[in-house]
């Protein structure tokens, strides 16, 4: 570390400098109006230390920020960390420091921090990181008096109880330097004479013998599980499962608390280990296990053998693969590929591995973790499409992080992946997917080299058939992020909806504005309301985030209330800039107008989305609420003849109704791929110049649908976009039932696409219905009691997508699909 006084002449232009200094001994608090920005470059999280009273976060919130001279590493106050939760605070942008503190460790000599509480956030690029050519070379600012506090720069937090950070945005990830892939492989000569075979293990824990070392094969690896907790004297509370194999059969191996980030990045399936001073302890039941009847090999699940940091220290040597000898008679790894034309014949719940050229990547996703007892925890996943060559249909594939994050971050497009002990999920009505297990590992092209399953020989049919293929056509075919969600809810609604484990549970309109107040970042759920359809409006465009690039986002003091969000209030109505948006997008050309004026006649055309009375002209309070309204005097629309006098009974209005750019997949292409990436994944936690500041080009859109629905007690509305499936290149399209409809507003609504689908593929010019056509039908949803299921999913700042999956029309004795 830099000593202070080098630090000082380097940093006497710093900002940062400046700002350490007037927090000093005899002033630790420091309030200015008169501030320069800060640029973000780290974002660490870890469990927070356990405070007095009501905790409102289980996690706190370090962050480092930079004048372009010099680096400091920050405590989030608390109360700030919403804006984490929303992706509003984040890495590569600039802050603007209001207000903070230095505070002292009272328990530890030399230690301390400033503690941000006030903070106001640039909107746009930064404006301070384009300067620097590499952050990781700016000294680290330093109290004077705290020279040795090595924390500060180390990667470990910044409160001192906490020996490690936790990934930024889930739990089984591992994250920081602590985490080492190790050295090389031991070459040393073992002592093989005196080894135990696993089936000898379980006479050794009844008769409570000293057990021989271990020779064994790791065959299956699970990902990491953190069980860290308030109030647990666990400096790194980690376990990770593994099946090991010998000669004699298959146990599993529990690598435990620190040996965690020394070893599990070493240990790989195919690994040969030698195992001394471990310990074994009974079976944990409630675990899942991988399927391994394949292996053809018995299997002792009475107990697990126990690797510790201490009371024994294991003692854990990872042989070298040229030391292994053929007469050790450890057994080869077995997969159990399959193709997609077996797919449709295996049962629910099999477990098999898949190897598909990637046509398809959804974005990464968060869904909270159920019945979780400890600290919030979140699961992230993403959608995935492979083809094999053996069926037109290609697999769908729901795959959850793996504890391998360089690999899930650069799954995309064109990429060879693999994915093993995935789970057959059977879905009716719809197509069968392949779900992560706790044991599921990915590789992706780059990551093939060395692993057992290269010589299987479905790998090696699947490498003959991609050498028959053309990359132009193939990318014709490809897609990246954008809205997906399977599967597709079922034909019939059914009363399991109001279980709340149900895959859409039925929630009251109160709850779901509650749940989309609490929405985490790229946190996805599915939710089912029940009302009707007061109003349905053609939208021309999807909405571009441009309008907020203008504004800054003041948070408020800790004297505050911490519940209090300092971002606009996208629960109530649209600002003023996204009405103009909307109004510049949504209105039709002169020749529209013109070549369907006859049509509209026979559909509401309306200012201000609404029929101006002269009751309303005279109410100024509802004029004032509706004006967010008035745009375009030819926007496509209808309306309910009660929803007027409806509208002014509504307590709440949720204008959450808009369709992103996010929302729309995007055509894949190696030019774009690094943009794409980014774009797909979720946000960093560190700034890196490899992180591209390019925008995603905006895609064409066919248009969508604003719904209104009145929630069943006419006492809160919401808007959601309704966006069909309009092509069988989008890869929502797969796996989506196509049985003919009217296309009446309702049956559209029903089952999510236009049709028929176009083919492009197939040259096909089916016409698409017109929106006029479609909205023409939409009185039929007069008074209508129905269930309509949302996706919502938060996408980061205040831009929240809601969106209309499918509608079902309620009758007095069951829920009918249309």
């Amino acid at each position: 570390m830099e000593d202070n006084s080098s630090c000082s002449s380097t940093c006497q232009a710093s900002f940062l400098q400046r700002t350490l200094e007037c927090l000093s001994s005899s002033r630790l608090k420091l309030q200015t109006e008169e501030t320069a920005p800060v640029a973000v470059t780290a974002l660490q999280r870890y469990l927070c230390e356990q405070a007095e009273g009501q905790q409102t976060d289980s996690y706190s919130y370090d962050v480092t920020v930079t004048d372009g001279v010099c680096r400091a590493k920050c405590f989030v106050h608390p109360s700030l960390n919403h804006l984490v939760h929303t992706n509003i605070l984040r890495t590569g942008v600039d802050i603007y420091i209001m207000q903070g503190s230095f505070v002292y460790n009272e328990r530890r000599l030399g230690h301390g921090y400033i503690c941000i509480e006030k903070l106001r956030c640039a909107a746009g690029r930064s404006a301070v990181l384009p300067r620097i050519k590499d952050v990781s070379s700016l000294p680290m600012l330093v109290k004077h008096g705290m020279e040795r506090s090595v924390l500060l720069q180390s990667d470990v937090p910044l409160q001192v109880s906490r020996k490690h950070y936790l990934s930024l945005w889930n739990n089984d990830d591992p994250e920081g330097d602590i985490w080492t892939s190790g050295g090389p492989p031991s070459d040393a000569v073992l002592d093989v004479s005196k080894i135990t075979l696993l089936h000898s293990l379980e006479s050794c824990f009844r008769n409570t013998w000293k057990p021989l070392p271990l020779l064994v094969k790791i065959i299956h690896k699970s990902r990491l599980r953190y069980y860290g907790k308030f109030g647990l004297k666990i400096d790194y509370p980690y376990q990770a499962y593994f099946e090991v194999a010998d000669q004699s059969g298959t146990m599993s191996l529990v690598l435990w608390n620190e040996l965690c980030p020394e070893f599990y990045q070493r240990l790989n399936v195919g690994t040969v280990l030698y195992l001394q001073s471990y310990t074994l302890k009974q079976s944990y039941s409630n675990r899942s296990h991988p399927q391994m009847d394949h292996h053809r090999m018995k299997t002792f699940n009475s107990i697990e053998i126990c690797l510790n940091p201490r009371n024994p220290t294991s003692v854990i040597t990872v042989v070298s693969p040229k030391s292994v000898l053929p007469q050790w008679g450890l057994p080869e790894v077995s997969y159990q590929f399959i193709t997609r034309s077996e797919l449709e014949k295996l049962s629910n719940n099999f477990a098999c591995d898949v190897i598909g050229l990637v046509t398809f990547v959804g974005r990464v996703e968060r869904v909270k973790s159920k019945g979780n007892k400890g600290p919030e925890k979140y699961w992230t996943y993403r959608w995935i499409h492979a083809v094999d060559g053996t069926s037109d249909q290609p697999f769908i594939l729901e795959v959850f992080s793996s504890s391998q994050p360089e690999i899930f971050s650069r799954i995309c497009p064109m990429t060879y992946l693999v994915c093993t002990q995935m789970r057959v999920c059977k879905v009716e009505n719809s197509l069968p997917y392949l779900t992560s297990s706790c044991e599921t590992e990915t590789f992706i092209t780059g990551y093939h080299k060395g692993q057992p399953y290269v010589s299987d020989p479905k790998v090696k049919s699947f490498i003959r058939w991609t050498k028959t293929l053309k990359d132009n056509v193939v990318l014709q075919k490809t897609a990246v992020g954008g809205h997906y969600c399977y599967p597709r809810p079922p034909q019939k609604c059914t009363q399991s909806m109001s279980d709340p484990s149900a895959q859409a549970p039925l929630v009251a309109a109160a709850d779901l504005k509650r749940e989309l107040e609490t929405l985490q970042y790229r946190e996805h759920k599915r939710l089912a309301i029940q009302g009707q359809i007061t109003a349905v409006r053609y939208m021309k465009s999807p909405k571009t985030s441009e309008p907020q690039q203008t504004q800054e986002k003041e948070v408020p003091d800790v004297s505050s209330d911490v519940h209090e969000r300092a971002v606009p209030d996208t629960h109530n109505h649209p600002s003023t800039a996204e009405q103009t948006s909307e109004a510049s997008l949504t209105s039709p050309s002169v020749e529209e107008i013109s070549a369907s004026r006859s049509k509209r006649r026979r559909i509401q055309t309306r200012r201000a989305g609404l029929e101006t009375t002269e009751q309303e002209e005279k109410d100024s309070d509802s004029e004032s609420e509706e004006a967010h309204s008035v745009e375009d005097s030819h926007v496509l629309s209808w309306e309910s003849s009660s929803w007027p006098e409806q509208l002014h009974e509504v307590k709440e209005h949720l204008c959450q109704g808009a369709l992103y750019q996010d929302s729309i997949s995007r055509r894949f292409t190696f030019d774009e791929k690094d943009v794409l990436l980014q774009w797909g994944n979720l946000q960093p936690t560190r700034w890196g110049p490899e992180q591209t500041t390019d925008t995603i080009p905006s895609v064409f859109c066919q248009g969508y649908y604003r719904v209104t629905i009145l929630g069943i007690n006419m006492q809160i509305a919401i808007d959601a976009a309704f966006f069909p499936v309009v092509s069988t290149d989008e890869p929502r399209a797969v796996g989506l039932p196509q049985d003919p409809h009217g296309n009446t507003m309702l049956s559209c609504l029903s089952s999510d696409f236009l049709c028929p689908l176009s083919d492009p593929a197939n040259h096909s010019e089916t016409a698409l219905p017109e929106p006029e056509d479609i909205l023409e039908t939409a009185c039929e949803l007069e008074d209508m009691h129905v269930v309509c299921i949302l996706d919502l999913c938060h996408l980061g700042g205040d831009k929240v997508e809601v969106l209309i999956n499918k509608v079902y029309r309620v009758t007095d004795n069951e829920v009918q699909p249309n």
